[in-house]
């Protein structure tokens, strides 16, 4: 689904990214964990072109993506998500939902004036989708609820739930789990291997939280300053000593991942 060959990208004498390269299976979820200031995060904004890379090629299949940026990625089914949510608060849970499908008719004057039948048509399609979107997520109840109220897990949801109003191919997820309680976790866990196995949906995801890693994610991709240190079974990779080595040492006196034991499917 993506490969992504020599990748650099550097701030002046920063190298944030330095010489990656992995690949992510169609249908997986994928973990990408690593020590603060990894690159974790830089690697989601180039790879989803918030940054122009230093150097290096990434593809999406077999088409090159090098550099498009977010709105032309959307359109081809990579879409992104954020840590600190990115909702619009005014808006209900609802609106946030249905304004995300493009080349809606009624963004068009044009169409809203002589083609208002078209329009509502459209209207009520997005709109059921949007019903179906929040029954999945079991957030129906906060369907007419401004965005802006809702806690941080709700939030996430909301993210989530906006990537289910398009046909997206491959989700990147940027500490989904940020701030969440415990509950609303193992929601969101629930709809992330839910969306995976029943919609197809191929996912790639930095977290902290390493029971939520081991529980979803095979393989996990382990970043280190810049560089991919080592990939595998997330057992495997959490009991790797350069793995507790970079946590420890590297890391700012992070505690380092313990082996996990992942959830019956």
């Amino acid at each position: 689904m993506i490969r992504v060959e020599d990748l650099h990208m550097h701030f002046g004498g920063i190298r944030a990214v330095d010489g990656v390269s992995f690949a992510i299976c169609s249908g997986t979820i994928t973990g990408l964990i690593g020590p603060n200031g990894a690159g974790k995060s830089t690697l989601f904004n180039v790879i989803a072109g918030h940054h122009q890379p230093t150097s290096g090629r990434v593809f999406l299949g077999e088409e090159e993506i090098t550099g498009l940026p977010p709105h032309e990625l959307f359109h081809r089914g990579l879409l992104r998500t954020f840590q600190i949510a990115h909702e619009f608060p005014t808006l209900t849970v609802r609106e946030n939902l249905m304004m995300v499908p493009p080349d809606q008719p009624g963004e068009s004057l044009w169409s809203a004036w002589f083609h208002p039948g078209r329009v509502r048509a459209r209207e009520a399609e997005v709109g059921t989708r949007a019903e179906e979107v929040m029954d999945f997520l079991e957030i129906g109840h906060l369907a007419d609820e401004p965005a802006g109220n809702l806690s941080g897990g709700q939030k996430k949801l909301l993210e989530l739930g906006r990537t289910m109003m398009v046909d997206a191919r491959i989700v990147f997820l940027d500490e989904v789990g940020a701030g969440v309680n415990r509950t609303l976790l193992r929601t969101i866990g629930d709809a992330i291997r839910r969306l995976n196995k029943e919609r197809g949906y191929t996912f790639c995801m930095i977290e902290h939280d390493m029971d939520f890693i081991g529980d979803l994610c095979d393989p996990v991709i382990v970043m280190a300053e810049g560089r991919i240190l080592t990939e595998g079974p997330p057992d495997t990779v959490m009991a790797d000593e350069a793995v507790i080595e970079a946590y420890l040492g590297k890391g700012g006196g992070q505690r380092p991942p313990r082996p996990v034991h992942r959830a019956p499917a």
